[in-house]
């Protein structure tokens, strides 16, 4: 038996803030005490907040896939990915991987088999701090997806499937100023070029993204995998995703999607960056708006892992309705609730000590220990 003290923390409950003590035995929480204890790791009164549950980041890929046409080591890249997510207090992470090869490019067919291969490989091996799932972002107008996707029917570690479509017109793009700005000028096409690819995408849109869809929902209503939309944008948006048992609506682009798909039941998420930014990098709504009307329910870091963190912080200052362990929330609990991960999220009895000690210095948070199943990882 293993026993390990925390003492002198403020720790973050689901509604409170404890001056106390945690207990932990065996990887589990037995006990919460106010108060110091006379034994213990005194954490100087820092916060004490639950790991971090990271549901959408492309992080890996950019370890990856570091440069355009550069394959890095795989081992090395998902070391490399999550060192950087442990350290930024992120103690289970769902690694998305591409379903499906389009005009924007991709990996070939197997790519993303072997990466999971190699991230399953890495955690037998005590390579990984970080607890480590599988979010399949899948491109429904691309021709190959569900031929991707097939490379991962049996497998256990998949718990998160993404259904996007990238398309000029749809979602994320739904004004040609968008996607012009982000296939046109930032890869300098001249107007036929850009006029191809715009009706390359187009077509395949039209063709295969509808059935893809349907397809890809009924296998992962099968196995019991959390769906996610992706940039829902309008009230037929919305309803469609309903139909299909959507738990999770990812980067919704209008307000009333978002508003829509909260009052559903689905969680609404939002970058954590879009909240320290202010604004989205790709000039839609702002997360922060969507947390002052009460409908943001989960962060991402997206693209910057320490973000996770950073962002309940800048809620819980800025927004006067929003308490810290509500902020928290959104980065703890709710993503456990919502892909059904009922181990962990919280500081409560019984539950997983995946704990993140954590101080602020001028406004930005320190991560300074990390522990995931009670053990010490960062």
């Amino acid at each position: 038996m293993s026993e390990t003290i925390l003492t002198n923390a403020q720790i973050v409950l689901d509604d409170s803030i404890l001056n106390g003590s945690i207990k932990i035995v065996d990887g589990k929480i037995v006990d919460i005490t106010e108060g110091r204890t006379q034994t213990g790791e005194d954490l100087q009164g820092d916060y004490l907040i639950a790991g971090l549950i990271e549901l959408h980041t492309d992080h890996l890929e950019a370890h990856y896939s570091p440069r355009p046409g550069v394959r890095w080591h795989k081992v090395s890249a998902i070391q490399a990915h999550d060192a950087q997510v442990v350290t930024s207090g992120i103690t289970t992470v769902f690694d998305c991987l591409r379903m499906g090869s389009d005009e924007d490019g991709g990996f070939a067919k197997g790519e993303m088999r072997e990466m999971a291969d190699a991230i399953q490989q890495a955690q037998r091996e005590d390579r990984l701090r970080a607890d480590h799932l599988l979010h399949l972002r899948c491109e429904v107008s691309a021709s190959d997806v569900l031929d991707h996707f097939s490379d991962f029917e049996q497998d256990p570690f998949v718990r998160l499937v993404s259904l996007m479509d990238h398309a000029p017109g749809q979602r994320q793009f739904q004004t040609m100023e968008q996607y012009t700005l982000y296939y046109k000028t930032k890869r300098g096409l001249s107007d036929e070029e850009f006029a191809h690819f715009v009706a390359r995408r187009q077509e395949a849109s039209a063709r295969f993204a509808a059935p893809h869809r349907e397809t890809l929902a009924r296998l992962c209503a099968a196995k019991g995998i959390t769906l996610a939309s992706h940039d829902d944008a309008t009230l037929e948006h919305v309803e469609e995703a309903k139909g299909y048992g959507i738990k999770l609506a990812e980067f919704p682009t209008s307000l009333d999607a978002a508003d829509a798909s909260h009052e559903a039941g689905m969680s609404v998420l939002m970058g954590a960056p879009n909240v320290v930014r202010g604004k989205s990098h790709s000039g839609n709504i702002a997360a922060r708006d969507l947390a002052e009307r009460g409908v943001l329910d989960v962060l991402s870091s997206d693209y910057v892992p320490l973000s996770l963190l950073h962002a309940p912080f800048v809620l819980a200052d800025e927004l006067e309705d929003m308490s810290l362990p509500q902020a928290l929330a959104m980065v703890t609990s709710t993503p456990a609730r919502t892909v059904a991960l009922d181990d962990r999220g919280r500081i409560a009895a019984g539950l997983r000590a995946d704990l993140v000690r954590v101080r602020r210095h001028e406004g930005v948070p320190v991560v300074r220990a990390v522990w995931r199943e009670g053990q010490r990882v960062a």
